[in-house]
């Protein structure tokens, strides 16, 4: 089978853009564990007395986004 320019070319593309899903899942042990802790301590919030004066509820929405935060971390590699 005679490849072509293009064949090159979409190859090329294909083995970079692997390369770099491989290295955003890289195994990052630092970034996981504070996942756990982040996830932790929003257990902990939920179980917590619903009125702080609002901030329990603040602190799990900032916890939420901390998540999110590194989960795209994560995501863009190391």
């Amino acid at each position: 089978m005679k490849l072509t320019k293009r064949d090159v070319i979409v190859a090329t593309a294909a083995a970079a853009i692997a390369g770099s899903i491989a290295t955003a899942y890289a195994a990052q042990p630092h970034m996981d564990k504070a996942l756990d802790f982040l996830r932790s301590a929003r257990s902990e919030l939920n179980q917590a007395t619903p009125n702080k004066g609002g901030h329990r509820v603040k602190a799990i929405n900032l916890i939420n986004q901390a998540i999110e935060e590194v989960r795209l971390g994560k995501m863009a590699g190391s």
